[in-house]
């Protein structure tokens, strides 16, 4: 064997040094998860989203569905990658049941097709940015879909959970707005969700969860809830076997003569039989703890004389208000009433009511010249026209309604 057989200490090095330079793999939510750990959380997404789906629904009056979730993990490096548009972001903090922070994040665009069909539009905005009208109904959409939600997890886990009202602001990953109010961790759990509203919007939603967030809800889902401590069980089991109820004093026990036994004093005496003539009734007949008193039919007790009869009732009689006493009246006068005088109604759309501006005219219900409502604690008790008084309005009464009435009214 030659020296050309052989690597030289050159070539070693620079093996070496190659080696050392290539990446290490990708990290993946195998590393993170096990199956069954992402399995169970994309079954609490599935849920707790359809429930949202469902708020959100009926909220847009349109057809909403959240379906196929996906779980996967995301670093923070990635997220120029993964939002490089501007997205919106939503920040809730479980404060019961729970303690972690969950990100709710959408493209900006599906937030303005939701807030124009909040706002009464037909889903079509024009492309501009959101302004704090529009920002505000997305906030309130998805204030209903993450309480629906945590009222799923609520079912779900058997415990009480609840979250902090949802705080929403513009994810700009290239201008570094609003990251910092995404969860802290490098490594995040992502879950992306289908979302379908109508034939508007067909795109992905993604929720964001710290990783050790992630696994407290496996544990709890699959670990369940702690085991009762023991004492409660025992208390539990003593209020079962309660002592025996003592029988009534209408039942007394019957009297009979045992049969004579030539056993051991030591030894335990037998129930004895019970004579099958009438007059006597099987104590065994029922359980003991029941208190139950045999039947009438039974045989008559000996030594007891019952004497049943039946019930009578009084007639009942309808209230008079013509008999009603002067005294008992007289103590209702000194309550205070409330009285309204109603000029008229109407039904705005949101949008009709955000326009509003002074000097706008609002149309009621009502005609010109006609009777204005009066009414007693929001009840309608007669009809007047609107007068002048000195410097004050008031209401003369031209039509009322009868007395009867008037106090069925105030009931």
């Amino acid at each position: 064997m030659t020296s050309k057989d052989y690597l030289s200490q050159e070539e070693i090095d620079a093996l070496l040094k190659q080696a050392s330079q290539e990446p290490s793999p990708e990290p993946t939510v195998d590393d993170y998860l096990t199956p069954l750990e992402q399995d169970a959380l994309g079954e609490i997404g599935n849920i707790t989203f359809g429930s949202a789906a469902t708020a959100l629904s009926a909220l847009l009056n349109r057809k909403v569905d959240i379906t196929t979730p996906k779980v996967s993990i995301i670093k923070r490096s990635e997220f120029d990658e993964v939002f490089p548009k501007p997205h919106v972001a939503v920040h809730v903090t479980y404060v019961d049941g729970f303690q972690g922070i969950n990100s709710l994040v959408i493209k900006k665009r599906d937030a303005q097709i939701i807030a124009d069909l909040m706002l009464g539009g037909e889903g079509n905005p024009a492309d501009e940015e959101l302004n704090e009208i529009h920002v505000s109904a997305v906030q309130e959409a998805m204030n209903q879909m993450m309480g629906s939600s945590a009222t799923s997890m609520s079912t779900i886990f058997n415990r009480f959970v609840n979250i902090s009202p949802p705080a929403i602001d513009i994810l700009n990953v290239e201008n570094g707005e609003g990251v910092s109010n995404l969860p802290p961790d490098e490594i995040l759990i992502k879950i992306s969700f289908r979302l379908t509203i109508g034939d508007l919007i067909d795109s992905t939603i993604m929720q964001l969860l710290p990783v050790q967030f992630a696994k407290e809800m496996v544990s709890n889902l699959i670990g369940g809830s702690e085991p009762e401590p023991a004492a409660s069980v025992n208390e539990v089991a003593a209020a079962v076997e309660a002592p025996e109820r003592p029988a009534p004093a209408s039942a007394p026990e019957p009297q009979y003569e045992a049969p004579q036994q030539s056993a051991p004093a030591q030894a335990q005496p037998q129930a004895p039989q019970m004579p099958s003539q009438q007059g006597y009734y099987d104590p065994n007949a029922m359980p003991p703890n029941y208190g139950y008193a045999p039947p009438q039919h039974y045989g008559a007790v000996p030594g007891r004389n019952i004497n049943v009869q039946p019930v009578q009732f009084s007639n009942l009689q309808a209230p008079s208000f013509d008999h009603i006493e002067e005294n008992n009246l007289n103590l209702l006068m000194d309550i205070p009433l409330k009285v309204t005088v109603e000029l008229g109604r109407t039904q705005k759309q949101i949008k009709d009511i955000l326009e509003l501006s002074q000097g706008s005219i609002i149309e009621l219900d009502k005609l010109a010249g006609e009777p204005v409502d009066i009414l007693v604690n929001n009840k309608l008790i007669a009809k007047g026209e609107v007068v002048v008084i000195d410097e004050n309005f008031g209401v003369r009464v031209t039509d009322i309604v009868s007395q009867w009435d008037r106090i069925q009214k105030l009931q």
